[in-house]
C-alpha cells in the first residue's frame, strides 16, 4: 500500500486564494490507498468541512471517512481519512489530546484487502510541553491497544531533532522519526510532517510529494511511504 499525511491548510493555497479542487489534484496525482488530511474543516463557526466528497470519489477514486459530528463537517480536530475503495472493515475511536489549544487524534482499524492495520493520524499543538503531553497520550493509546500493524502520521509540528524533539518518547516503540522537509510548501525548511511504523519494517520509502504544483496548493507537502503488512506481520510473528 502507499500511504500519506497532507495537511491542507484549510485549502489555502501559497496564494492566499481558498481552492478545493486544488487540493483535490493533488489528492489525484499522490495515487494513494490511505491519506490523513489535517486542516480539514473551517476553523470557527459550525466547523463545516471544505472539501466536497464527491469530487473526491469521482476525481481520486477514494472515499473521506467523515470524523466530525458536526453536521456536514469532516474531521476530529481537523483530522480526517480518506481511503481507496470500501474498506472489508472499518473501526475507529477518537483522542482529544492534552494541551494549550484543542487538539485530538483519530484512531482507525482498517482491512482494505490485505490485512488489518491500524492508523494512528494526529495533528500536534504549537507549544513544545503540549506536544510532549500529547505524544505521550500517542502512545499510551498505542499500548494499550491490542498488537496490530500500526501506522502513525500527520502534522506533528516538531521540527526539533533527537534530544530536544517532543518525539523522542516514541523511539523506542516506532524508531527514529524521520526527517524530510516539508514546510513552507515554497521552500521546505522544516520537518513538520512525519510517518512512522510499528513494528519495524512496516514502513519504508519515505518522501516528501514536490511538485510545483503541490507548492501551491497549501502550505504544507505532502509526505508518501510504502506499506508492507506482509513484512509487519513476519516481525510480529518472530517477535512473538
Amino acid at each position: 500500500m502507499k500511504v500519506a499525511s497532507y495537511n491542507i491548510h484549510k485549502c489555502r493555497g501559497a496564494d492566499g486564494i481558498i481552492r478545493p479542487d486544488r487540493i483535490i489534484d493533488v489528492i489525484a496525482d499522490i495515487g494513494a490507498d490511505v491519506i490523513a488530511l489535517q486542516e480539514v474543516d473551517h476553523r470557527f463557526g459550525q466547523r463545516s468541512g471544505l472539501l466536497d466528497p464527491a469530487a473526491i470519489q469521482r476525481e481520486t477514486g477514494m472515499q473521506l471517512l467523515v470524523q466530525s459530528d458536526v453536521p456536514h463537517g469532516h474531521g476530529w480536530h481537523g483530522n480526517a481519512l480518506l481511503v481507496r475503495g470500501e474498506p472489508i472493515f472499518y473501526r475507529r475511536s477518537r483522542l482529544k489530546l492534552p494541551g494549550v489549544e484543542p487538539r485530538g487524534a483519530i484512531v482507525a482499524e482498517l482491512n482494505l484487502g490485505e490485512g488489518e492495520f491500524r492508523v494512528i493520524a494526529a495533528h500536534l499543538g504549537l507549544f513544545r510541553l503540549s506536544r510532549v503531553d500529547q505524544v505521550g497520550a500517542l502512545l499510551t493509546a498505542f499500548l494499550d491497544l491490542p498488537p496490530m500493524p500500526t501506522i502513525l502520521l500527520g502534522d506533528l509540528n516538531e521540527w526539533r531533532r533527537r534530544r530536544r524533539s517532543a518525539l523522542g518518547v516514541l523511539e523506542p516503540t516506532f524508531g527514529v522519526a524521520p526527517s524530510i522537509l516539508s514546510f513552507p510548501s515554497r521552500r521546505p525548511i522544516f520537518a513538520l510532517d512525519r510517518i512512522l511504523g510499528w513494528p519495524a519494517g512496516l514502513v519504508t520509502d519515505l518522501a516528501v510529494y514536490d511538485t510545483p504544483f503541490a507548492r501551491q496548493s497549501s502550505d504544507h507537502l505532502p509526505l508518501t511511504e510504502k506499506v508492507s503488512l506482509k513484512s509487519a506481520m513476519t516481525e510480529m510473528q518472530l517477535a512473538g
